[in-house]
């Protein structure tokens, strides 16, 4: 009797610890992130995280609310990913080419290896994340990746149809970007994306590398008049959204779970977004009567023979510090296929 009472005591008090487990998911006490973005608020990419945010407070019920802090209100790009690793931001999305020399392995994605769109740089840089599992991301919990649409030169008031008119011209770059400027003759500038408009109404730059986006985006248009669509060297940037360790490790495996599968959702969502904000950075561009530059075939081959030792470069670098670099590039150019 002893006996059949302890094994009925363990099964209601197993009971009630599940009980209390589901009461827990329903009831607990709010937790309160924050997420810093340096998109501006009324950019699609600051619109979504903000969305993301609303769908993860939706989602669980409301145990988990999120504070958005968009326009480097609480960190600035560079910082954001420190200011993540450190606690500053609980969540932020920012840029990995920001933090230089930090991100090998995913660096490899923003190579100038003719990107298409942004939904395809999209499913390559999550692509390449799981795939090679890179241990530079160890020290905070990536929620997912996203990248924009092909990177294509731009420049103020010089027309670009051939390399030697890049020689001499300072291109505002960061990153990749940078070693396409480079590769291409022009001399490249470090700059990060909200300081670009001001550079280029000024003169301290020439041009600007960047998507087509951001012609609207960032109202890059207004000071640009040429841009060279040249999406077989065309470079993307790999944006991160990512949150502090000890806070995703202090949330239950259900709310991990569901938050795991939002970040899915908005994976796909952010690279249907770059590609439509490119359609519509294109349009405004033609519409204030700049120009898109068309090159010719032979001059489409010098372009692509200047850039690829960059490529063969970087790879090689890689395989030095045995982090699989040919074998990464090898991926991305079999996904681009």
């Amino acid at each position: 009797m002893k006996k059949r009472s302890f094994l009925g005591v363990v099964s209601v008090a197993a009971a009630a610890v599940f009980l209390f487990g589901m009461t827990t998911l329903s009831s607990a006490d709010t937790v309160e992130l924050t997420y810093s973005n340096f998109f501006p608020p009324v950019h699609i990419q600051s619109i979504l995280g903000e969305s993301w945010c609303k769908e993860v407070e939706k989602r669980t019920n409301g145990m988990v609310k999120v504070n958005y802090y968009p326009g480097g209100t609480l960190t600035k790009a560079p910082q954001t990913y420190d200011g993540v690793e450190q606690g500053i931001a609980d969540i932020g999305m920012s840029v990995l080419a920001y933090s230089r020399g930090r991100f090998p392995v995913l660096g490899t994605v923003d190579l100038p290896m003719g990107y298409p769109n942004g939904v395809v740089a999209t499913k390559i840089a999550n692509g390449v994340l799981e795939k090679f599992n890179p241990e530079e991301f160890n020290t905070t919990q990536i929620m997912y990746l996203h990248a924009h649409g092909p990177g294509l030169i731009h420049t103020r008031d010089k027309e670009v149809t051939s390399l030697d008119d890049l020689k001499g011209l300072k291109i505002r770059a960061t990153g990749m970007s940078a070693q396409l400027a480079k590769a291409l003759g022009a001399t490249p500038v470090s700059m990060g994306m909200p300081d670009a408009y001001q550079s280029l109404q000024k003169g301290v730059v020439d041009g600007c590398a960047h998507p087509l986006e951001a012609n609207k985006g960032w109202k890059l248009a207004d000071v640009l008049e040429y841009v060279v669509d040249e999406t077989s060297v065309a470079y993307t940037t790999t944006f991160f959204v990512t949150m502090n360790k000890a806070k995703w490790d202090a949330l239950s495996p259900e709310i991990q779970k569901t938050i795991t599968e939002i970040n899915k959702e908005w994976a796909v969502k952010h690279g249907e977004a770059w590609d439509s904000s490119d359609a519509d950075g294109k349009a405004l561009f033609i519409e204030k009567g700049h120009k898109v530059i068309t090159l010719e075939p032979a001059e489409t081959e010098k372009w692509q023979a200047a850039v690829k030792p960059t490529i063969e470069a970087y790879a090689a670098g890689l395989d030095k510090k045995g982090l699989k670099g040919q074998e990464i590039v090898d991926y991305i150019s079999s996904m681009l296929k």
